[in-house]
């Protein structure tokens, strides 16, 4: 595989992850049986191992690595924050106001994310100040 094949591919699972995470926090907040549903359940595990099958392939192959490059650090350290986040959101959270919190948290760890992806910077939004 090419490494821009790689690359559509991995911003593919980022807008089906992105997107699939935004509708179920919806669907949380509204406290919605669709979150039972098995497909609902299954496909985002599906997505999340493409995407970080396809992360690590390119890592490999343009042989730029987290803790060398710092962008790509900023954006481990930023999915780590992403993941606990939503875990939170959707299914640690003990009250809904904890739940709606660490929902919006998720969703600016992912903004952030995909900012310093594509700015190549860690500063990510704020790289005009840099």
């Amino acid at each position: 595989m090419t490494y821009l094949i790689l690359k559509y591919l991995h911003v593919s699972c980022v807008i089906l992850s992105g997107s699939g995470f935004f509708l179920r926090g919806l669907w949380m907040l509204d406290n919605s049986p669709r979150l039972q549903q098995p497909l609902v359940r299954v496909v985002p595990h599906i997505v999340d191992t493409v995407l970080l099958a396809s992360a690590v392939a390119m890592v490999v192959i343009s042989a730029q690595y987290p803790f060398v490059v710092g962008w790509l650090t900023a954006k481990l350290i930023g999915l780590l924050i992403y993941i606990g986040c939503g875990s939170m959101a959707l299914k640690r959270g003990r009250s809904l106001r904890q739940r709606r919190f660490f929902f919006f948290a998720a969703l600016l760890a992912l903004a952030y994310i995909v900012s310093v992806a594509w700015t190549r910077n860690p500063l990510g939004p704020l790289t005009w100040i840099g």
